[in-house]
């Protein structure tokens, strides 16, 4: 166990913590829970430049890192569903976590078959993941029909419009593993 390992264990850990955080009833419970997430957020960029800069690159962490992404991405966008009750931001809120769930399942297919390579996350990737963490944070900081939330809904759109294009340019790169041309005999 090294620290960008422990960091990538804190971030599973933090769920719970949010989740109960976000739920009290008390005036600062949106701003912690927030800032719990941002905490969580940036321990995603530090574990992996501490796994780089120190080599410890591990098959573990490797294996945790995209997992405790995920959880925490669809864990807030869950809360923010229910508390928020809205259908505006149901819908990104949907295509991100549906967009998660087909790139990690095609990323585990392309493993099996040896091209995990075509799918390497991209820069739109990065920009999406910006995106979508600074718009769940002013979500999470702010009760529904505050201004801050519309500009977070606003930017949560933007990130899954970035989900969308990401997936379709992963599916692209997969595209002659998934639909292989028969070789005429």
């Amino acid at each position: 166990m090294n620290l960008p390992n422990i960091l990538t264990l804190s971030r599973i850990l933090m769920i719970p913590v949010f989740v109960i955080i976000y739920y009290l009833p008390a005036e600062w419970s949106y701003l912690v829970s927030a800032g719990l997430f941002g905490l969580a957020a940036a321990t995603d960029w530090l574990d992996g430049y501490l796994a780089r800069k120190l080599d410890q690159s591990t098959p573990f962490g490797a294996f945790l890192d995209p997992v405790a992404d995920k959880l925490m991405v669809a864990v807030a966008l869950t809360v923010l569903i229910e508390s928020h009750g809205s259908f505006i931001l149901t819908v990104p809120a949907t295509v991100i976590i549906g967009r998660e769930i087909v790139i990690s399942a095609l990323r585990e297919w392309m493993a099996e078959i040896g091209s995990r390579g075509s799918v390497a996350v991209s820069y739109i990737g990065k920009i999406k993941t910006t995106a979508q963490m600074v718009a769940i944070i002013m979500l999470l900081a702010f009760p529904p029909g505050v201004v801050w939330t519309y500009v977070g809904t606003v930017l949560l759109y933007v990130a899954a419009v970035l989900t969308l294009w990401s997936m379709i340019l992963y599916l692209k790169a997969a595209w002659p593993d998934l639909f292989p041309e028969k070789e005429a005999g």
